[in-house]
């Protein structure tokens, strides 16, 4: 019995020690960035002179949210579909991507992987700089982990992903920002550190236009979310206040104001999606949605229409001196993706 007591003993201790040596070695290493990253900067980027702006923005789940998955996040139990339907969703996001995308003067991505377990460390970004050979293309790292141990049998792995906006036009600088808040440690070790992608271009008429890639927290109880949009407004007002002209677009894990769906929209949970506030932003503020075809899947089933609820999260915010022309998604039934792609026209106001 005494022998039984004592390896019990020294299992626990190698146990504690295993999981205390990891815990220290992922807080060492944990992804810190500054609260302002310069990703690209060009003093000498031409002025724009344009009479319309074409904006896409899609997240394209790493190529692993399909319409297979029920995702382990999202209360499911896949961490990742197979290598072949990876590739299989990467080739038809890319095929889309080459229709549709090259269509617009921006391009919005978010959740695109460089070197993922999850997809098989498939680098996406590689992938899709081919459809826009002729743009320019900015990163914005938003996770970056180096072991996920998560769930404990099928670990999470490796992520190193982001967000990355793909611009027709040279901006004369770029910006990542921090979110502010986090999760508690230990758990904001292995999350997502959220942030949004400002690239900035110089008018005609001196001022600035701001086109913004987002993608905001999943699931947290709605502290964090209330923390990122308080960030963001006090950030675009002061910009506008200067006269420069904003183009917001993303995942905001958040339905829109005063949404009112053609379909029938389902509130996946208690906290997600919640809506945004209409009180967030100054009501001159235009929130630009559309209500025929939802962006999101809800993924802790495997897709079927019939039974998974769906919404929309996925859509832009201009400044007052923006007008909107139009406004669609696509409804690709969450063949490769658990989010639909959406694209608008913008005029900037004289």
């Amino acid at each position: 019995m005494k022998k039984m007591l004592k390896f019990l003993l020294y299992l626990i201790v190698v146990i504690v020690v295993i999981i205390g040596g990891f815990l220290i070695y992922a807080t060492i290493d944990d992804y810190k960035p500054q609260e302002e990253i310069s990703l690209s900067e060009n003093p000498s980027a031409k002025p724009l002179s344009l009479d319309t702006i074409s904006v896409m923005t899609w997240n394209v789940g790493y190529c692993g949210m399909d319409k297979t998955i029920d995702f382990f996040y999202d209360g499911g139990k896949q961490t990742r579909v197979s290598k072949k339907r990876t590739l299989e969703n990467i080739k038809a996001i890319k095929e889309f991507l080459q229709k549709e995308g090259l269509k617009h003067d921006f391009v919005l991505l978010q959740e695109v992987d460089i070197d993922a377990k999850r997809s098989y460390h498939t680098n996406q970004l590689d992938t899709f700089k081919q459809v826009f050979a002729d743009y320019k293309s900015f990163l914005g790292l938003n996770y970056k982990v180096t072991f996920i141990p998560v769930p404990v049998l099928k670990p999470y792995g490796k992520v190193k992903a982001g967000i990355v906006t793909f611009s027709k036009y040279e901006p004369y600088k770029v910006l990542r920002y921090q979110y502010p808040g986090n999760y508690a440690w230990p758990t904001k070790l292995f999350m997502l550190d959220r942030c949004f992608v400002v690239a900035r271009y110089k008018l005609n008429t001196g001022k600035d236009l701001l086109i913004i890639n987002l993608h905001n927290s999943a699931f947290d109880d709605g502290s964090l979310r209330a923390q990122q949009l308080d960030y963001l407004k006090k950030f675009a007002v002061a910009e506008y206040q200067k006269g420069n002209y904003l183009i917001i677009g993303g995942d905001w894990n958040q339905r829109p104001p005063s949404f009112k769906p053609a379909y029938k929209d389902y509130i996946f949970n208690e906290n997600r999606p919640m809506p945004v506030s209409d009180t967030i932003f100054p009501q001159d503020w235009n929130f630009v949605f559309q209500t025929e075809i939802p962006t999101n899947r809800n993924a802790d089933k495997v897709w079927d229409k019939s039974k998974v609820p769906v919404t929309t999260i996925d859509f832009f915010l201009t400044s007052p001196n923006v007008s909107t022309i139009e406004i669609k998604a696509f409804d690709l039934n969450f063949e490769n993706t658990d989010h639909n792609p959406v694209v608008a026209k913008f005029v900037l106001k004289k």
